[in-house]
């Protein structure tokens, strides 16, 4: 019998490319289903021809940052659960905006070692 777990679909976006490329590696090991992209407008564009169950992204990048992408790519799949990465102060203001807009979003401090990630991953599968 599959674990539920190894079906579920993760788009990784940060514009740090060896980030996300490394992150993707490590989560498709673990039985993910995962991909990457590397901003923000890039990830509303996957996600809007693809369903996916989890989004993991950067907060700060170049463009649209993370926390917009992730208010629109929850509004494309409302089901998809978000965990967010920042080494950035600016990430606190941030995530008031979209709290003021009706978005509670986990956020984890880089740098995050991918058994954190993994961690938080298994704490949002619908099992739990």
């Amino acid at each position: 019998m599959e674990n539920p777990i190894q079906k579920r679909k993760i788009l990784v976006v940060d514009d740090e490319r060896l980030i996300a490329d490394t992150l993707v590696q490590i989560l498709n090991m673990m039985g993910y289903e995962a991909v990457c992209v590397y901003n923000g407008a890039e990830a509303i564009q996957r996600a809007a021809k693809s369903q996916f169950d989890m989004l993991i992204s950067d907060v700060v990048m170049p463009g649209m940052n993370g926390i917009d992408a992730a208010i629109e790519i929850c509004k494309l799949i409302p089901s998809c659960k978000v965990l967010l990465i920042s080494g950035n102060n600016r990430t606190g203001d941030l995530l008031r905006e979209a709290q003021s807009k009706g978005y509670l979003f986990e956020v984890l401090a880089k740098p995050v070692h991918p058994r954190e990630i993994l961690a938080k991953l298994d704490a949002m599968s619908p099992a739990n």
